[in-house]
């Protein structure tokens, strides 16, 4: 378990051991989630490999045409 602290911008520092496991880099984007009944709160780094898990699971899908055929219809509307 490790202990870090806030600044005065409410900002956190994420040991470096940590985020040499995780890949987290200069930039990573973190998903940031609340646990309210537990009082926690979870990072998520949005790192390339998590990216491309993603992506595999649509590999085989017209993201694009679907979302385009979806502005259709609500022009439709």
């Amino acid at each position: 378990m490790f202990e870090t602290y806030t600044t005065t911008k409410g900002q956190i520092v994420i040991p470096s051991s940590i985020r040499r496991k995780l890949g987290i880099t200069e930039g990573t984007r973190i998903q940031i989630e609340l646990d309210e009944n537990a009082g926690r709160i979870i990072l998520t780094p949005v790192t390339r490999i998590r990216m491309q898990k993603l992506f595999g699971l649509y590999r085989d899908t017209d993201l694009l045409g679907a979302l385009a055929e979806d502005k259709a219809l609500e022009r439709e509307k």
